[in-house]
């Protein structure tokens, strides 16, 4: 009786002892994810700003590649860290990755979707076709570019909506970030008004903008852009950096209305007119 007391305890005692070698190994290997996740993010930003500065990469191709080593160096450390519980556990690896083997030949057929996605994603980052912070429509979204991976693509919309869409969807990439852009001013004038005299002031306009840094070319008065109904559209076109082409053409509207205030210009509005008719009183 007391034997089995003593074994009791002993096996007792020898399951606190490995209890605790098991949590201060795994508190171990949790620590040292944590340090060298932080550690391998620093050491990829410093090292990617160094090749930047040296090989002049742009600062939008640099924060996509980094976001993709980081996310990598992510997966892979997630990796190690789920080898190294089992290894804790005594559980042995090979026949688990022989397992998986067999599990991923079976579902191959099924993950058709993901390897087009991976593959997608490899062209779009090797050819460059689009990169972080740039503003781009496809399949049917638009917004900028906030993070490019092998599996997904993250498009932010103007509103503030997060979109992902998988590699495999990106049908035809317009992009809006690369080059001079177009910034253009189309504005309406009454049949009434002296088109010549319009024409003089949205040039004065124009003058003055081409003064500004965010312009590359022009703007220039283009002339009589279309006759409308109740309107005469003339427009006015200029090359700005950039994401400068927002700001800059409105800047230039209100400018022009500012300007057609003081010269008596119109520029025309719907105008809505009611007419009563009023029957008169039958005669005695």
């Amino acid at each position: 009786m007391n034997f089995l007391t003593d074994g009791l305890q002993f096996n007792y005692d020898g399951l606190i002892e490995k209890s605790v070698s098991i949590g201060l190994q795994l508190l171990l290997i949790i620590i040292g994810y944590f340090v060298l996740r932080a550690v391998g993010k620093k050491l990829i930003s410093t090292s990617l700003s160094k090749a930047s500065s040296k090989q002049r990469i742009s600062t939008s191709r640099m924060m996509t590649l980094e976001k993709l080593l980081i996310n990598t160096y992510g997966y892979t450390l997630i990796f190690l860290l789920i080898v190294m519980i089992f290894g804790v556990f005594d559980i042995q690896i090979g026949p688990l990755i022989a397992g998986a083997g067999i599990i991923g030949l079976a579902i191959g057929f099924g993950a058709q979707g993901l390897v087009s996605d991976i593959v997608t994603g490899f062209f779009i980052l090797l050819e460059r076709q689009i990169e972080v912070g740039d503003v781009i429509t496809t399949s049917g979204y638009n917004g900028v570019v906030e993070e490019v991976g092998l599996r997904t693509t993250q498009v932010r919309s103007f509103d503030g909506t997060l979109n992902f869409i998988p590699n495999r969807n990106i049908n035809g990439i317009s992009n809006h970030s690369r080059g001079n852009m177009r910034a253009m001013v189309d504005i309406g004038i009454s049949y009434e008004d002296d088109i010549d005299h319009a024409l003089k002031v949205l040039q004065d306009i124009c003058n003055t903008f081409q003064q500004d840094e965010r312009f590359r070319e022009g703007p220039d008065v283009i002339g009589v852009q279309e006759l409308g109904a109740s309107e005469i559209t003339l427009r006015i076109i200029g090359h700005t950096a950039n994401m400068e082409q927002y700001g800059a053409e409105r800047d230039m509207k209100k400018a022009i209305k500012e300007a057609f205030d003081r010269e008596g210009i119109e520029i025309p509005y719907p105008h809505q007119v009611f007419m009563q008719r009023k029957e008169e009183s039958a005669k005695p």
